[in-house]
């Protein structure tokens, strides 16, 4: 009898956990800190230095930026959230943390810490991670908020370089050019693929206020601009044979994908271009340009 007890206070506890780190969209956490940490091999590797323990200290500070951060937007979203199908089962609300505010103290310590710890890696790192806090939680639900989330989705990146390479060059600029035009293709593709769902949570701005035949031809348009930058970074970064292949191949499948929702207009053509614009697209392309860096 004590055993069983002990279990589902075991297995409770595990729930309770899991619930948290839901919170802070783990595989969304995740994708930004492999590119921070993608953006510092970079600058290492440019700058020619021995990789060493600073490394770890920059992924642990972005994953917990990153977390805190994604937790603030889901806790800030959860009215929205409730009244659509794709996000009603998530934690905050479906109600399996009641209230919410009982995830404040994590989201918010994480947050706090990450940024401390940011400034001691250099005070850019700093300016750029509350930048990207910011622009992350205001505006929320808003036509604001694919752009002003590009802004924050180029934080993990800047922190990364800058934590190595403190000053601003062609290839972060890119970089960044590149994460501001990813998000809102990203952003709106998912809008579309769930038109229904979002206007009944009443959200109601671009793309959804465009009929899908012109809404999906900006998502083409954003497409071309997307494979043009990932191209223009390697020219700027001498970036190799490898990064160019892999980059065109990358580039194609996406403006493939993009055509086919352009003539199709179906909500699975934008959710497909949708989940290939994750970590397909961009950790891929992050990750060939540290391959690409460091064989030549």
């Amino acid at each position: 009898m004590k055993q069983s007890q002990e279990a589902l206070t075991n297995r409770g506890l595990y729930h309770t956990a899991a619930n948290y780190i839901e919170v802070l969209k783990p595989k969304e956490s995740l994708l930004l800190t492999f590119i921070g940490v993608c953006a510092s091999v970079a600058a290492i590797l440019i700058l020619g230095v021995q990789l060493d323990i600073k490394l770890l200290y920059v992924a642990i500070i972005i994953a917990m930026g990153s977390g805190g951060v994604n937790g603030l937007t889901n806790y800030l979203d959860r009215g929205v959230d409730a009244k659509m199908k794709r996000t009603a089962h998530r934690s905050l609300p479906s109600k399996r943390i009641e209230p919410a505010e009982k995830s404040l103290p994590l989201i918010i310590g994480l947050t706090v810490v990450s940024l401390g710890l940011a400034y001691w890696l250099h005070p850019l790192c700093f300016a750029f991670g509350v930048l990207g806090t910011v622009t992350a939680v205001v505006q929320r639900k808003t036509v604001l908020c694919p752009f002003l989330g590009a802004i924050s989705g180029c934080a993990p990146v800047l922190i990364g370089w800058l934590a190595f390479d403190p000053k601003f060059s062609l290839p972060i600029l890119v970089l960044c050019i590149l994460i501001l035009i990813w998000v809102p293709l990203h952003v709106w593709s998912v809008m579309i693929a769930n038109r229904e769902d979002y206007l009944g949570g009443g959200v109601c701005y671009f793309p959804l206020t465009w009929k899908d035949r012109q809404a999906v031809k900006v998502l083409l348009g954003l497409s071309v601009l997307l494979y043009a930058v990932s191209l223009l970074l390697w020219f700027v970064s001498d970036l190799g044979l490898l990064y160019f292949i892999i980059a065109n191949i990358l580039g194609v499948i996406v403006l493939v994908s993009s055509i086919r929702l352009v003539l199709s207009q179906a909500s699975q053509d934008a959710w497909r271009l949708y989940k290939l614009s994750a970590f397909p697209y961009l950790g891929i392309i992050f990750l060939v340009m540290c391959l690409s860096l460091w064989l030549a």
